[in-house]
């Protein structure tokens, strides 16, 4: 036993729960019943982040071994491991449709990924400082990544170009969000504010 350090819902199904471990293994349960139904063996290292796709047919793992891994969820075989981080994957989504993951490390880089084939589609390379969070928006054409360097970027996923800065915190950014209609950004900082973006103009409407 060890610490079970991430744990997610297979929403909007919800009939299964997926936990991830400095065991250095994924599990996939009933969230019914508690019954197992997989343990995802193959990371080297921890396992820090996960998730299932919204489809609830894959599983995405990141871990301290600077990997992360796609798992079939009805048979708990690995898919692939999605090589190229060169420090460990902190954060990691799905977009809406299932296609795309992004996954963010503490390299100061995150990846978008085809998730059918594996291949790296793009590394957003910009921060000063690790990555500590990742979200897309809900089309899918939009992403963002905040930074203990202090800044979230906007990005467009397709072309892999930042759009936007967003700039104001005197601390790390530990976590970000878009609202439902992607028009608003937010962002939690260890300097004890959160701050409210206009996706469109980076402007800031909140603190």
């Amino acid at each position: 036993k060890n610490v079970v350090y991430a744990i997610a819902y297979n929403n909007p199904f919800g009939d299964k729960i997926i936990t991830g471990s400095f065991d250095k293994t994924c599990k996939i349960w009933n969230a019914l019943t508690g019954e197992l139904y997989h343990t995802l063996r193959g990371h080297a290292a921890e396992i820090v982040c996960l998730s299932f796709n919204p489809q609830s047919t894959i599983v995405a793992t990141g871990s301290m071994d600077n990997t992360a891994k796609l798992w079939d969820v009805e048979t708990g075989v690995e898919h692939c491991t999605l090589l190229g981080h060169t420090a460990e994957i902190v954060s990691l989504n799905f977009n809406t449709s299932g296609d795309r993951l992004i996954t963010g490390s503490f390299d100061h880089t995150t990846k978008v990924w085809d998730v059918r084939s594996g291949r790296c589609l793009h590394t957003l390379s910009g921060h000063r400082g690790e990555i500590s969070s990742t979200q897309f928006d809900f089309t899918g054409e939009v992403c963002l990544t905040g930074s203990i360097d202090r800044t979230c970027m906007v990005w467009e996923v397709q072309s892999g170009r930042c759009l936007n800065t967003l700039r104001g915190h005197n601390d790390e950014i530990l976590d970000v969000a878009f609202n439902c209609a992607g028009t608003r950004i937010v962002t939690a900082s260890a300097d004890s504010t959160a701050r409210v973006y206009n996706t469109m103009t980076g402007a800031c409407t909140a603190v």
